[in-house]
């Protein structure tokens, strides 16, 4: 029997689209949940799979990897879409996508299927990821393209038909679309939709409101050792669990919410409320440790670039050679930015208290108001009438 490896949360959606998949394409279905730190229930997954007949379950634990290979990459090269946006959506997918493609070889199965609707990124991302590692030899599934299923109703009716069982906050309207991961949570849909809409406290899963969160300040120390996060507060912690704990520690004092209304791949715009507690202080802190570390040349070609890197992450460009091309000049000096960080969390802010380094870039002598020998003030003269002749120039 010829078999399709669905990307299945155990959700509702993906159990329509289970079913879905096997009366219409009369195969055996995969069930695969790759675990990068979402919410779930891995009994409630098994159970709602096994209900539909499916023999083979995967989950994968993929945190650790998600954050070294994929997260700490991204920070390092600054990447923030629209200029809020720290991708926490985007990034998964071609990690999800990688994997399918690999079980799908494994098992020899002809399909790969996810459950993203056909106004979203998602399915962008998914597909390219799909290309890239299976090609035209394997073949891709989008339900939401395909099915005559038109809006949640049809949904839930299908659901009751083939005895689905139903979330009680999803019948009647449509419920809020939840992503989330280890890096961020994003929000979407219903009372949102409209911009005018204040977002209610309610959706907020990872961090308190600033003005809930505690009168006094936290300090910690985050170490970076080849630019990437090693320790806090002089703890060394495997990726997974170091960025657990920024988020534990950034949620409490209502750090890393963000509302946007942003352009979509696909030219819709859409509003949503994303979350990204532990990354927002790993995105300043890392900043903080390259203006101590790396020369200027280097600061000031990796913000030119920055831009086009965060939006070939946005569409699904991370396996991209424009992308990789663009991640060996991020790391080319990434061996020179080690040390620590001390920031304060104090109710939705992170404020910089001290950058610690061996690295020379920063010079104490150069910088000093005192008298020194060390600046050549005579070449500041020459410096400047250059750049006077400059400005006459188109």
């Amino acid at each position: 029997m010829k078999k399709i490896v669905l990307a299945y949360s155990g959700g509702l959606d993906t159990s329509i689209i289970l079913k879905w998949l096997q009366e219409n394409y009369k195969a055996e279905i995969i069930a695969y949940t790759s675990d990068i730190g979402q919410v779930m229930n891995k009994k409630k997954i098994i159970k709602n799979a096994k209900r539909l007949g499916v023999k083979k379950i995967i989950i994968e634990n993929l945190k650790n990897t998600f954050v070294k290979e994929y997260v700490f990459p991204m920070i390092r090269a600054h990447a923030v879409y629209e200029g809020v946006y720290l991708l926490g959506t985007s990034i998964a997918r071609p990690l999800i996508a990688k994997r399918q493609i690999a079980i799908a070889k494994k098992f020899k199965a002809f399909a790969v299927s996810h459950g993203a609707t056909g106004k979203g990124n998602d399915q962008v991302r998914f597909e390219l990821g799909y290309a890239f590692f299976g090609g035209k030899k394997i073949k891709v599934i989008a339900p939401w393209r395909e099915w005559k299923l038109q809006s949640r109703t049809d949904l839930i009716n299908y659901a009751k038909k083939n005895n689905i069982p139903i979330p009680k906050d999803k019948k009647g309207a449509p419920p809020f679309s939840i992503d989330d991961n280890i890096f961020h949570t994003s929000t979407e849909g219903k009372v949102l939709e409209n911009p005018k809409n204040s977002a209610p406290e309610f959706i907020f899963q990872r961090t308190v409101s600033p003005e809930k969160a505690p009168n006094r300040k936290t300090k910690i120390k985050i170490t970076f050792r080849n630019s990437d996060p090693v320790s806090i507060n002089g703890k060394k912690l495997s990726p997974e669990k170091l960025l657990q704990k920024l988020n534990f520690l950034a949620g409490k004092n209502g750090i890393g919410r963000v509302d946007l209304v942003e352009n979509r791949f696909i030219g819709i715009k859409s509003r949503g409320v994303y979350e990204t507690p532990g990354g927002t202080i790993l995105y300043i802190a890392h900043r903080a440790m390259e203006s101590v570390t790396l020369d200027k040349k280097t600061v000031h070609m990796k913000e030119r670039i920055m831009p086009e890197y965060a939006e070939l992450v946005y569409n699904g460009y991370w396996f991209s050679k424009r992308r990789i091309k663009l991640q060996k000049i991020v790391d080319k000096k990434r061996s020179k930015v080690s040390g620590d960080i001390v920031l304060n969390l104090y109710k939705g802010n992170v404020t910089i208290v001290s950058r610690r380094t061996k690295n020379k870039a920063y010079s104490m002598k150069k910088v000093s108001f005192e008298e020194n020998k060390s600046f050549n003030k005579s070449k500041v003269e020459k410096f400047i009438k250059y750049h006077s002749k400059q400005l006459y120039k188109s």
